[in-house]
């Protein structure tokens, strides 16, 4: 039964298409930003939120760790018995925009709106194309009050009107989203610019043992 049971875990996991499927709330270097605190993430790693049909919103500077948080989340959902579906915001946008046929187009919008969990990523990191307020605004009614959504955000929710060219339909998501929704805001030092100064500490290291 426990071969059986991980093995249906495996299988959902990679049914989820995360990113990067070994991110985990264990490898979470919580010393590196301790104004982020593991309490309310390790609440919602008990996937009471999805029960509850509950929203999340992590927003936050880039490289903070809140796709990591975000996949770490859905896999303990997973773990829990829940279906997930990870996207970035433009492969979500990029397949409903396209010129398929209406059953094609139907099948791929019951994609995102099946899941228990839908994880929606990198909303903010760049403008997004026309008319992408309308269908993100669709996925996000439809799955209103029936099942949970979390999304990460690099930009303030009070910019999604200039990011989605759509007041009025960023006005309508975040009315719905943040009904029931758990807001955590994510701040500290970046991730990335730290290991790239890591990196190019130890490139120039070499360099230099190399010159002598």
């Amino acid at each position: 039964m426990n071969v059986r049971q991980q093995r249906l875990i495996e299988k959902r996991k990679r049914a989820a298409g995360f990113r990067d499927a070994n991110k985990t709330l264990e490898d979470f270097d919580w010393t590196f930003n301790p104004g982020i605190k593991r309490h309310p993430i390790y609440e919602l790693a008990t996937a009471q939120f999805i029960r509850q049909h509950r929203d999340v919103f992590l927003v936050g500077p880039p490289g903070l760790g809140k796709s990591h948080l975000a996949q770490a989340i859905g896999y303990q959902a997973i773990k829990a018995g829940f279906q997930v579906l990870y996207t970035s915001v433009f492969d979500l946008v990029r397949q409903l925009q396209a010129d398929l046929s209406p059953a094609e187009t139907d099948r791929n919008l019951t994609r995102y709106l099946k899941p228990d969990l839908l994880i929606i990523d990198d909303m903010g990191l760049k403008v997004l194309p026309p008319k992408s307020g309308e269908i993100l605004m669709e996925v996000i009614m439809r799955r209103y009050e029936v099942r949970s959504t979390l999304m990460t955000s690099n930009r303030p929710i009070e910019e999604w009107g200039k990011l989605l060219n759509d007041v009025p339909a960023a006005s309508a998501i975040l009315d719905r989203l943040l009904h029931h929704a758990d807001i955590i805001e994510v701040t500290g030092r970046s991730y990335r610019l730290h290991q790239a100064a890591q990196k190019q500490g130890k490139d120039s290291g070499l360099t230099a043992g190399k010159k002598k």
